[in-house]
């Protein structure tokens, strides 16, 4: 059964839907980051910012820390920025236009390492194969201590871990676009490994969903 006021199903960065979907999972994403990013100064990058509701509402309670939004689409920027103002957030950076799937938009970010990266709720509304963009673009920009983190309702093994996930799966596929869908933890870490990463964790998250934490793999010898 789907949950009450739920709005139709919209992946659009700025619909109600997203609106509702991210009100819903960000306080339980706060309390893992508290105890997960770092405790000393540094700085975070966040992969498909959308609407700039995350960053904002995480943010203010990681004043050490600068964090960076960007997303492939340049339209949201000013609904990120209007957040950081609303917010009076300080340690927000202006968003950047970066395109997992366009390597040439990663030089935006030349020179720059980030202790943490975050995506939240990327792979249900996107091809499998903007995996590999974002393990590359994430081993090119990730400190060698720094961690990965993406969130959202993922399968295991190919199989659902619950029937709301597999409902949640039918409705997106029943909109007939290619790229939507719940997409496999082991494809994704498939594309991590190519790029020396290793799925460091899998958390359990509120409404069936999955943090992965992905970090360098250590070197041999």
């Amino acid at each position: 059964m789907l949950p009450l006021n739920r709005p139709p199903l919209d992946p659009y960065p700025l619909s109600p839907y997203v609106d509702w979907a991210g009100k819903r999972n960000r306080d339980p994403l706060l309390e893992m980051f508290k105890q997960r990013l770092p405790k000393n100064e540094g700085h975070v990058l966040e992969f498909a910012s959308g609407s700039g509701m995350h960053i904002n509402y995480f943010a203010p309670h990681f004043q050490h820390l600068s964090f960076q939004p960007s997303d492939m689409n340049s339209l949201v920027f000013e609904n990120i920025r209007q957040l950081t103002q609303e917010t009076e957030t300080k340690n927000v950076q202006p968003p950047i236009q970066l395109d997992l799937k366009e390597p040439q938009t990663w030089s935006v970010l030349n020179g720059k390492e980030f202790d943490a990266i975050f995506c939240i709720n990327l792979f249900q509304v996107a091809p499998i194969a903007i995996a590999d963009g974002m393990m590359e673009c994430t081993a090119n920009l990730l400190k060698n201590t720094g961690l990965l983190f993406i969130y959202g309702p993922f399968k295991v093994d190919g199989r659902y871990t619950t029937p709301s996930n597999e409902e949640f799966d039918r409705t997106l596929l029943s909109h007939k676009v290619p790229e939507w869908g719940l997409k496999d933890i082991a494809d994704i870490t498939f594309a991590a490994q190519k790029h020396g990463l290793d799925l460091k964790e899998r958390i359990d998250m509120p409404s069936n969903n999955f943090m992965l934490i992905y970090g360098f793999a250590p070197e041999v010898g």
